[in-house]
């Protein structure tokens, strides 16, 4: 159901009975609409769509070439330090 008012800035709007359609709910939002959901013809949410760059695929840093910047090739005694500390408290 689209109101008057929403016609002209294109925004679809639902009431809380119409969201078992998720088919119409899904297809607006796939399009990358803004969906106003109403109670009695007052606006009560906006369901607002995920943005595509945040949907892509994330290249994760190179955690080896910053731990060889970092360190410089040394290696930290972490598990030695653990294994001498244990007997200690």
């Amino acid at each position: 159901m689209t109101h008057i008012c929403d016609t002209l800035l294109n925004v679809p709007s639902i009431n809380i009975r119409q969201l078992r359609d998720t088919r119409r709910l899904k297809a607006w939002l796939r399009k990358g609409s803004t969906v106003e959901l109403r109670e009695r013809d007052r606006v009560i949410a906006r369901i607002v769509p995920e943005k595509e760059a945040a949907q892509g695929v994330r290249e994760w840093p190179d955690f080896a070439a910053r731990s060889h910047q970092i360190f410089k090739g040394r290696m930290l005694p972490g598990a030695d330090l653990l294994i001498e500390e244990r007997g200690r408290y």
